[in-house]
C-alpha cells in the first residue's frame, strides 16, 4: 500500500508500506479521505513542535474515514462495506488517568501520527488501515465521506465545549478562525450559545465564520477598537474559545471577558505573558483543553443527523500522489481552510 511519510521538515514522501491483517477484534479499512491537521503541518514545516521532534520516519494523519473491507473473527455490529469514521484516540484503559475517566490524558496513548513517544506512533494516512472495532463509527447514508473525516477536529471542539460547561444562553467569543476556531463556532451554536463573535486578522476566514454561525465578525488587525468596545462595564463575554495561540488574542480576550468568565485555550503557541491582576480582579478561569475521547461518537452522531453542517469548511481534496502540494496548500491560510487527501 501507499502511505504518506514525513522524514524531516519539508521532506514528505509517498512510500510503499506493508499492509496488515485484522486480528480478532479488529477491522480492515480502505481509507477514502484524510484531513490535514495543524499538527501534521508542524511536522511538515518544522519537523515537530515545542519539544516534540521527529526522530524517525513517521506516517502522518489522524483525521480519517473509509470503508470496511474485512472483519476480525470476534467483531460484531459492523459489516464489510460499512463506511466509518475512525477515532484516532487509542488509550490503554488501564493507567491511572484512564481509570479516572480521563482517557485523553492516558499515559500510554497511541494517538495516530504522534512523535511524542519513541518509537513514534505511526499515523493513518495510508491506503489500508487496521483499527480496533470500537474505534469505528458508522457513517450514515447520504453523508459525504469527506464530512465524516472532519469528525476528529470537530470532536476537539466538542471536548472544549464540554470543558467550558453549559453554553445555553451564553455570549461567546472565538479568537482565531482557522479550522478549529471555525468548528468551535459550529459547536457553540449547536450547544445553545446566545451570541457568537469571531475575530481574526484575515477577511476571507471571517467571511466564512459569518456563514457558519458567527453573529458578528471582527478583523482585529484593521478594526481592533470594535473588539475593545466589548470591554465596557468590565466585559461582555461569558466564554472565550482561544484558537489562535497568539498572545495578543489572549490579552485582548481577557479584557472583554466578563467577571467570572472562562477562557478556553485551544490554540497552541509558546510561552506568553498575561495580565495577572486582571485575571484575579475579574475572577477569570483559564482552562486548557486537550484532544477528546467520548466526544468523537457525539461528533459523528451530529454529522449523521445533519444537526451540523461541516461541508463549508472543506476547501480542497487532493489525490494521494499530490500529497506534497496538498500540504503546501493546507499551510496557506489565504487559500485554504480544511484540505483533505483522497486515498
Amino acid at each position: 500500500m501507499k502511505a504518506i511519510v514525513i522524514h524531516a521538515a519539508k521532506d514528505l514522501r509517498v512510500e510503499d508500506r506493508d499492509s496488515e491483517a485484522a486480528g480478532p477484534d479488529q477491522v480492515e479499512i480502505a481509507l477514502e479521505a484524510g484531513g490535514i491537521c495543524g499538527s501534521d503541518l508542524h511536522y511538515f514545516n518544522h519537523g515537530g513542535f515545542g519539544t516534540v521532534r521527529l526522530k524517525e520516519p513517521m506516517i502522518l494523519g489522524h483525521e480519517v474515514a473509509g470503508r470496511i473491507t474485512a472483519l476480525g473473527s470476534s467483531v460484531s455490529g459492523l459489516a464489510v462495506g460499512d463506511r466509518v469514521a475512525i477515532s484516532p484516540s487509542r488509550p490503554c484503559n488501564s493507567c491511572h488517568y484512564c481509570l479516572k475517566g480521563q482517557q485523553n490524558q492516558c499515559l500510554n496513548m497511541r494517538f495516530y501520527g504522534s512523535a511524542m513517544p519513541f518509537p513514534h506512533i505511526q499515523g493513518a494516512f495510508r491506503q489500508h488501515l487496521v483499527a480496533e472495532s470500537w474505534q469505528c463509527h458508522k457513517v450514515a447514508d447520504g453523508v459525504s465521506i469527506h464530512e465524516a473525516a472532519m469528525a476528529e477536529p470537530f470532536a476537539v471542539t466538542l471536548h472544549a465545549v464540554n470543558r467550558a460547561g453549559g453554553l445555553l444562553g451564553k455570549r461567546v467569543l472565538v479568537t482565531g478562525c482557522g479550522p478549529i476556531g471555525a468548528l468551535a463556532i459550529i459547536a457553540a451554536r449547536a450547544h445553545g450559545a446566545r451570541e457568537i463573535v469571531a475575530t481574526d486578522v484575515m477577511d476571507g476566514v471571517l467571511e466564512l465564520a459569518g456563514k457558519i454561525g458567527a453573529d458578528r465578525t471582527i478583523n482585529v488587525a484593521t478594526d481592533p477598537e470594535e473588539l475593545s468596545a466589548y470591554g465596557t462595564n468590565k466585559g461582555s463575554f461569558d466564554v472565550m474559545f482561544e484558537a489562535s495561540g497568539n498572545e495578543r488574542a489572549v490579552r485582548s480576550g481577557l479584557e472583554v471577558l466578563a467577571p467570572r468568565g472562562i477562557l478556553m485555550q485551544l490554540g497552541l503557541g509558546g510561552d506568553i505573558a498575561i495580565p495577572q491582576n486582571m485575571v484575579v480582579a475579574k475572577e477569570i478561569e483559564i482552562r486548557g483543553t486537550f484532544r477528546f475521547h467520548e466526544e468523537f461518537g457525539l461528533a459523528v452522531d451530529l454529522i449523521n443527523k445533519a444537526r451540523v453542517n461541516l461541508k463549508p469548511l472543506l476547501t480542497g481534496v487532493y489525490d494521494l500522489k499530490d500529497a506534497v502540494e496538498a500540504f503546501e496548500i493546507a499551510g496557506d491560510r489565504s487559500r485554504s481552510m480544511k484540505v483533505q487527501i483522497a486515498f
